[in-house]
């Protein structure tokens, strides 16, 4: 596997590390409320692992 091919995931392993529904995940990339994705000619949805983290980080709060 290429370094390249490790930094994509499909949208089964983010929703697998995230742990919600597939609908839910499409909603957010519909509205605008998911990661940064990009859809190949061929259909297929893969996130990067920087926009996926990057967008995981943005939820996080410091503890009060």
């Amino acid at each position: 596997m290429t370094m390249r091919t490790k930094n994509m995931l499909s949208i089964a392993e983010v929703l697998d590390e995230i742990d919600v529904p597939k609908s839910t995940f499409y909603r957010w990339l519909q509205t605008g409320r998911g990661p940064k994705s990009i859809k190949f000619p061929n259909g297929k949805v893969r996130i990067r692992r920087a926009d996926l983290d990057a967008w995981i980080s943005a939820f996080e709060r410091d503890a009060a």
